[in-house]
């Protein structure tokens, strides 16, 4: 299973960006997919998670600012970040899970500045 990032880059304080991670295997048949974030220095953090019922959970630094979505006719899991805030700036991760088993993607830079 190959899960591949993309989307980051750097942006001002207040702004959007669109994270996304396409996998090898369809999406729809894992049990959860998640974002994770990990900032210089600190450890990585749970940001959104999505499970099979498409119900969904946010960290609360990111609730109201982060949308995560999955799409499964592209097969593509997003994170649709608004507001974007300094303390937002790390790399993120998407991670996909099935069967207890964990696949992790490689990360993307998200900076942004103020």
């Amino acid at each position: 299973v190959q899960l591949q990032a993309s989307g980051g880059g750097l942006v001002q304080a207040g702004g959007s960006l669109r994270l996304s991670c396409t996998a090898s295997r369809r999406i729809s048949s894992y049990n959860a997919m998640d974002w994770y974030r990990q900032a210089p220095g600190k450890q990585r953090e749970l940001v959104a998670s999505i499970i099979s019922d498409s119900s969904t959970n946010y960290a609360d630094s990111v609730k109201g600012r982060f949308t995560i979505s999955r799409d499964n006719v592209r097969n593509m899991l997003s994170l649709q970040m608004n507001s974007l805030k300094p303390e937002d700036t790390a790399v993120y991760y998407c991670r996909a899970s099935i069967f207890g088993i964990v696949y992790w993607g490689q990360g993307t830079l998200v900076t942004v500045s103020s």
